[in-house]
């Protein structure tokens, strides 16, 4: 079978060279007919006349042999690509528009699709992905977080249902070297972490567990991109020192190239993860990675974890109390790919709307291209021409035309995915995301169906038509009531889909607005930040609060600082630094779970530095130091949350689980600070920076004026503290613009969408309406003949384009309201179903329809009677 059908391609191919094979065979079947004629008795002239007649002529023999070789079907078929190709050349512009809007659907969603397979459906680029999960704490169906120490330990001897466990930590490290000091993201992991994932060195080994324990000699392992970038590549990588957070680290291998994130974790460097013994359950912030061992369910996974938390829960409960925390196991796809399915689904589901649209828009001028075409489909048929040729021929014509805007719409997609970094920074797996095989199959398989839609509707005016008809009325083809309808359908179509496209964009609009809008509670108008980073080799523990003291003082010597201060949550967005608590007057039931809040950690003037209102009481003093009571501040809507119809002052709190530690007492109340999101609710507890020395935080500058002129000052005095300390500032307006940069990208996104479905739509109803003015200008001649006004005209236009987008925009409200529900948890402020906001939606349409079937109108309100009477 095979080799039949190369045969037919090569004969389709090089029709020449089968040609001159069939007449040499043909040659050689009558020479021996001949041969053996004469060989019989005739004479060579009756036995040459004898054999051609022999095999039926030998035109009449090729013909069938063609026909038997089914070279015959393939030459129609390259006969009417090439006629195809031709017509769409001479009519260009029909060509370039249906091709150029369909190409510009067909790249988007190849492109989201690309991305939406990398990101949700794809496995994990690791050996048997699905056994691979990541353990978590959990006391509700809601409330998951990281683990600590003690539970790293306890899950390392676990060996009944895992095959391997490692974990990891997310963190910034300074680098010193050549140049200035820099920070760079890292993450420490210990020699299991790459062993679960199973992930070898290109160059050199990686971490192992003899370079675990505290005091071992500090290793590290690099990306390919790092080594080739900052180290000369991976061979003279391998034995260079880095210097990180002030400790020297050794490099003993480097990743695979392309390997830029593990785990979630994108970092080009992994420092060795040596951890000291606990002396508590807590803190908590590690990753646990595991390989489930063969045969080992979720569910069996489940049900072990619970029991070793039940087993080690009495060990540590005098510092950790919720009986109800217990491991879970989470599927280590679903914990990489994060929240960022909601955002996918819904841009997958608005580049198939706009697919669609851009389907029905071709079309309709597809159909439109029909009705100009009648008089040669009619001279086709008058020819002789079947009803079948006529319909591959029109097939093969939309077919090519969706195969060119395929062709074009692939290259847009891949230049497209390179901008994935820059248009979504935060997105998982972005560094997979390509153009791949499953990629291209979706692109043709796009293509196809999207010709074989466009070529229904005037494929079913010629299967269905009466080709007699058309003989006898040029004008059958395209123009009749029925093609009139399916027209209006189309574009009524466009609008449908359109209306949820738009309804959606404008519900993230507002909801951006809104969030814009938020007081994050704190001024950005005139501070900046820099964030800090002490390393142990530099600074030991006693060493800290005196740092910190004396970078402020340092920041606030500068003219023109007005006041400075440290913290270590940076806001709007760090919800990360919580802590567990109880409250002395209203404890947690035993055994219950103990409430969460933001817990930085602060100096005395960081709320004067951001510009944070006192409410009530006093705020930190110098006085609030290490061998002082402990004291706390919160904020308002903390003091409001837990004690509505109480005061607040004076009310005592158990912090980290602590039992043993003194009591922490409220000395005031502040304004409520966002560290939860610009949507969050603004709680938090502060604690004193002297009472908790800590060694990274983040430095905040408060100014006279504009913050840029005074940054360059700032940093010159903290560097004459520490010439080796990496140092970079950030405006708090920046900050802010930074923590709205995802959702005004993902409305942007959308909005461009949703503007293109709308013009496309537009551009339909603007197309239906020109047309029908040009095939009823004698009638609209003979309406003015007769007294018509050009405005009841005009009007008569727009009403009839008008009842279309009537229809659409009818059907399309139907389908955003079932769209709607998908929205709810990417809006902040507004309702999915908000009637304003759907009012704006729905006056947008209506407004650009109006103007799309307006300029058809004047066109019709300007025809002259007379030219038109007589030019028809």
């Amino acid at each position: 079978m095979i080799a039949d059908l190369f045969e037919r391609l090569r004969a389709l191919v090089f029709p020449g060279r089968w040609s001159r094979d069939l007449d040499e065979e043909m040659r050689f079947h009558l020479e021996r007919e001949t041969a053996a004629r004469i060989a019989a008795g005739a004479d060579p002239d009756t036995a040459r006349r004898e054999a051609r007649l022999a095999f039926g002529g030998v035109d009449r023999y090729a013909e069938e042999t063609r026909d038997a070789n089914g070279v015959r079907p393939l030459e129609d078929l390259g006969a009417d690509v090439r006629f195809a190709l031709r017509a769409l050349r001479r009519n260009a512009g029909f060509t370039a528009t249906a091709a150029g809007v369909l190409a510009l659907a067909i790249g988007a969603t190849t492109a989201v699709f690309s991305v939406v397979h990398t990101v949700l459906i794809a496995d994990l680029p690791y050996a048997q992905p699905d056994r691979l999960v990541r353990i978590y704490n959990q006391n509700s169906p809601t409330n998951i977080w990281a683990l600590s120490v003690v539970d790293l330990q306890a899950l390392r001897q676990e060996t009944q249902i895992f095959a391997s466990f490692g974990a990891a930590r997310f963190t910034s490290v300074a680098m010193a070297g050549a140049g200035e000091p820099e920070q760079i993201p890292a993450a420490r992991a210990d020699a299991g972490f790459f062993t679960t994932l199973g992930v070898t060195a290109q160059t050199g080994r990686l971490i192992t567990p003899q370079d675990e324990p505290p005091g071992a000699p500090a290793v590290a392992v690099v990306t390919d991109a790092f080594a080739r970038e900052r180290l000369g590549g991976p061979a003279a990588a391998v034995g260079r020192t880095l210097t990180l957070d002030g400790v020297p680290h050794t490099v003993v291998g480097v990743l695979p190239r392309g390997v830029a994130a593990l785990a979630g974790m994108r970092v080009p460097v992994w420092p060795v993860l040596q951890l000291s013994p606990p002396t508590r359950r807590g803190p908590f912030g590690w990753r646990g990675i595991a390989r489930l061992r063969s045969g080992v369910t979720l569910a069996d996974a489940r049900r072990e974890l619970v029991s070793l938390s039940a087993r080690i829960f009495p060990i540590w409960q005098s510092g950790f109390k919720d009986q109800a925390a217990h491991f879970t196991p989470v599927s280590l796809r679903r914990t990489i790919v994060g929240d960022a399915d909601a955002q996918l689904e819904l841009f997958a589901g608005a580049v198939v709307l706009v697919l669609l649209v851009a389907i029905a828009n071709v079309a309709t001028l597809v159909l439109v291209r029909a009705s100009a075409r009648a008089h040669e489909l009619s001279v086709r048929a008058t020819l002789g021409a079947s009803r079948a040729r006529l319909a591959r021929l029109v097939a093969t014509e939309c077919l090519v035309l969706a195969g060119a805007a395929t062709a074009v719409g692939l290259g847009l997609a891949a230049l497209s995915l390179r901008l994935v970094g820059s248009l979504a920074p935060g997105l998982p797996r972005a560094d997979e995301i390509a153009i791949d095989p499953p990629t291209v199959l979706v692109a043709l398989a796009l293509g196809a169906g999207s010709g074989l839609l466009i070529a229904v509707s005037p494929l079913a005016g010629v299967l269905r038509g009466s080709l007699t008809a058309w003989r006898g009325d040029l004008r059958r083809a395209g123009g009749g009531r029925r093609a009139n309808a399916v027209r209006g359908l189309l574009v009524a179509g466009e609008f449908a889909l359109a209306v949820p496209l738009l309804l959606a964009a404008l519900l993230l609009a507002n909801s951006f607005l809104r969030l814009e809008r938020v007081d994050p509670g704190y001024d950005p108008s005139r501070g900046f930040s820099v964030a800090l980073a002490l390393p142990p080799s530099r600074y030991p523990d006693s060493a800290l609060a005196g740092y910190w003291r004396r970078a402020v003082a340092r920041a606030q010597e500068v003219p023109g600082v007005v006041a400075a201060g440290v913290t270590t949550s940076p806001p709007p967005d760090n919800g990360g630094d919580v802590n567990n608590f109880n409250l002395v007057s209203h404890p947690v039931p035993d055994g219950g779970a103990e409430p969460v809040a933001p817990w930085p950690v602060v100096s005395p003037g960081y709320f004067q530095a951001m510009g944070v209102p006192l409410v009530e009481g006093r705020m930190f003093t110098a006085a609030d130091t290490g061998t002082g009571p402990q004291v706390l501040l919160v904020s308002r809507a903390w003091a409001d949350h837990y004690f509505p119809h109480e005061p607040v002052l004076g009310q005592q709190l158990v912090s980290g689980g602590c039992y043993t530690c003194p009591r922490s007492v409220i000395v005031g109340v502040v304004g409520d600070v966002k560290y939860q999101g610009l949507s969050g609710n603004g709680e938090g507890v502060y604690t004193p920076l002297a009472q908790n020395p800590v060694r990274y935080a983040t430095l905040y500058v408060r100014t006279t004026g504009a913050p840029e002129p005074f940054i360059r000052p700032v940093l010159a005095a903290l560097r004459g503290l520490d010439p080796q300390m990496p140092l970079a500032a950030l405006t708090l307006q920046e900050g802010l613009r930074q923590a709205l940069a995802d959702p005004g990208r993902w409305t942007g996104m959308l909005g461009a969408f949703a503007v293109v479905a709308l013009g496309l739509s537009a551009l339909g109803i603007f197309g239906l309406m020109s047309y029908v003015v040009r095939r009823q200008r004698r009638e609209i001649g003979v309406r003015m003949a007769l007294g018509a006004e050009p405005r009841q005209v005009a009007a008569m236009i727009v009403a009839r384009g008008m009842r279309y987008v009537a229809v659409g925009t009818a059907a399309g409200l139907v389908l955003a309201f079932v769209e709607a529900g998908w929205l709810g948890a990417l809006l902040y402020g507004v309702a999915p179903r908000d009637p304003g906001t759907m009012l704006a939606a729905i006056g947008v349409l209506l407004a650009a329809a109006l103007v799309a079937c307006g300029l058809p109108g004047i066109r019709a309100a300007r025809i002259r009677p007379l030219e038109a009477i007589s030019g028809e």
